[in-house]
């Protein structure tokens, strides 16, 4: 007897379970920062097999990878945050993460390209610009949702009028 999907089965199926699941666990900083560290590490072998296999890559290579998921870890990271209940919680452990993840990433690009931050050019400065950035957006995320809560709970019924006073 072949099996019948029912409304009821597709909706505990777990592949559609586990994706809200998987949405659920993205709204934690440090798994976001294991996903990117992961994407950046699997990024990163495939570059090395390819420059192995005769490819012709730069060198520096890896520290350019390292920017570009630290730039994607801030973006993302900041626009997550305003579906976070307590702020305070999701800012500490958000910086926490970037700078563990920034570390790994470092440490990981100096381990496959043989160069230290300093060898490869600008990127020291590229990484002081993009913690400043991941800051900067975090701020502004932080302070639009606030405006945003704060317009929510204020009345628009009318506008207040304001009487001049005579002297």
């Amino acid at each position: 007897m072949p099996y019948v999907f029912t409304d009821c089965h597709l909706i505990t199926h777990p592949l559609i379970m586990s994706s809200s699941n998987l949405i659920e666990k993205l709204k934690s900083p440090p798994t976001q920062a294991i996903t990117v560290l992961g994407f950046f590490l699997s990024i990163n072998l495939l570059v090395y097999f390819f420059s192995s296999a005769g490819m012709d890559i730069e060198q520096r290579m890896p520290w350019t990878l390292a920017a570009t998921f630290i730039l994607f870890f801030a973006i993302f990271n900041s626009l997550i945050s305003l579906l976070t209940d307590n702020m305070d919680k999701y800012w500490t452990r958000s910086i926490l993460s970037y700078v563990v993840l920034a570390g790994s990433v470092a440490l990981l690009a100096w381990a496959f390209s043989s160069l230290t931050i300093n060898e490869p050019g600008s990127y020291k400065w590229i990484y002081i610009v993009l913690t400043f950035g991941y800051l900067t957006f975090l701020s502004m995320i932080g302070f639009m949702r606030k405006i945003v809560e704060f317009a929510q709970r204020e009345e628009w019924n009318q506008p207040r009028l304001r009487t001049k006073k005579k002297k």
